[in-house]
C-alpha cells in the first residue's frame, strides 16, 4: 500500500529550506503520496501537522533555526522540538524532525541535506 507524507517546510531562509525538501524528497519511495506544505516558520510546523494528523501515515518537519543575539532561538528550538514529540507520541504517528538549530549561516548550509536522515526515521518507523 502506498503510503503518504505530508512535508511541513518552514521557508525562512529559502535556500536552505530548499536543500532539506529536495534531500527528503530524494529519500522517500517514488511510489509515495507526498503533499507539500510551505509555512512561514519553524513555530507554525507542529499547528500544520497536528491540523494533518489524521489525514497521513507520516510527517516531516523541515525548517532552519539560526542563533542570533537574544535567547529566541532557544525558546523557538524548545518549544518546536517538544511539540513535535508529543504530537508523534500521542497519535502514534513518525515525524521526522529535519528542523536544523545552528549557530550561523554557514553551519546552515553545511546541513542543508539533512532532510534526508527525518525521511529515514520515518521510513524506519512506519516499517516497524
Amino acid at each position: 500500500m502506498k503510503k503518504k507524507y505530508l512535508i511541513v517546510v518552514a521557508d525562512y531562509y529559502k535556500n536552505i529550506s530548499k536543500g532539506l525538501l529536495k534531500s527528503a524528497k530524494d529519500f522517500l519511495p517514488k511510489s509515495s503520496l507526498i503533499k507539500i506544505i510551505n509555512v512561514s516558520g519553524v513555530f507554525e510546523i507542529p499547528v500544520t501537522i497536528a491540523k494533518n494528523i489524521n489525514k497521513y501515515d507520516g510527517f516531516l518537519a523541515l525548517g532552519c533555526v539560526i542563533k542570533g543575539q537574544t535567547p529566541h532561538f532557544d525558546f523557538i528550538s524548545h518549544a518546536t522540538t517538544q511539540a513535535i514529540m508529543k504530537l508523534s507520541v500521542e497519535n502514534k504517528k513518525p515525524i521526522g524532525n529535519g528542523i536544523i538549530t545552528c549557530r550561523n549561516m554557514v553551519q546552515a548550509i553545511a546541513r542543508k541535506n539533512k532532510g534526508r536522515e527525518a525521511a529515514q526515521a520515518v521510513i524506519s518507523v512506519l516499517s516497524q
